[in-house]
C-alpha cells in the first residue's frame, strides 16, 4: 500500500475509519449529552452557564441539542455537517468561554471532541452514513 500517494483504492478504507470515528465519538457525546438531558427534563432549578444572557435553561436546551440530538444524527451519518456544525460551535464554547481560564486539563476533553469534530467535517461522513443514501438517491433520479 502506498501511503504517500492516496488512490481510489483506499476508499473502502477510509469510509470504514469514518463510520468507526463518527459511531465512537458520537456515542461518547452521548454519554455528556443524556445526563444534561435528564437535568433538563427533571424540571428542577437549573444551574447551567448562562450563555450571552439568554438564560441558564435555554443554554442548557441548547447544549443538549448540540451534544444529544447532533450526536445521534452524526452516528447516523444523517445531515452530518449541519450536526458537526453544532456541536464544533458547542466545542468552541465549552473550550473558550466556560473553561477559557480553566487549566488546560479543564479544556481538553473539549479541545479533543472539537479537533475530531473538525476532521469530520472536512472528509465528510463517508460512504456508510445516511447522508450518502440520499446523495446516491438523488443521483439516480437526476439522470
Amino acid at each position: 500500500m502506498n501511503y504517500s500517494n492516496p488512490t481510489n483504492s483506499n476508499t473502502v478504507f477510509k469510509d470504514i475509519i469514518l463510520l468507526l470515528v463518527r459511531v465512537f465519538i458520537g456515542f461518547a457525546m452521548l454519554s455528556h449529552g443524556f445526563p444534561k438531558l435528564q437535568l433538563l427534563l427533571e424540571g428542577g432549578e437549573i444551574k447551567f452557564y448562562d450563555f450571552l444572557g439568554m438564560g441558564p435553561t435555554v443554554s442548557l436546551t441548547l447544549t443538549v441539542f448540540a451534544e444529544f440530538v447532533c450526536s445521534i444524527l452524526l452516528i447516523l451519518g444523517l445531515f452530518t455537517r449541519v450536526a458537526l456544525g453544532f456541536l464544533i460551535f458547542t466545542m468552541s464554547i465549552a473550550a473558550f468561554v466556560v473553561h477559557g481560564a480553566d487549566p488546560f486539563e479543564k479544556r481538553e476533553m473539549s479541545l479533543i471532541y472539537l479537533s475530531v469534530y473538525l476532521l469530520l467535517i472536512a472528509f465528510g461522513s463517508g460512504k456508510f452514513s445516511v447522508d450518502y443514501l440520499i446523495e446516491k438517491r438523488k443521483r439516480a433520479s437526476d439522470w
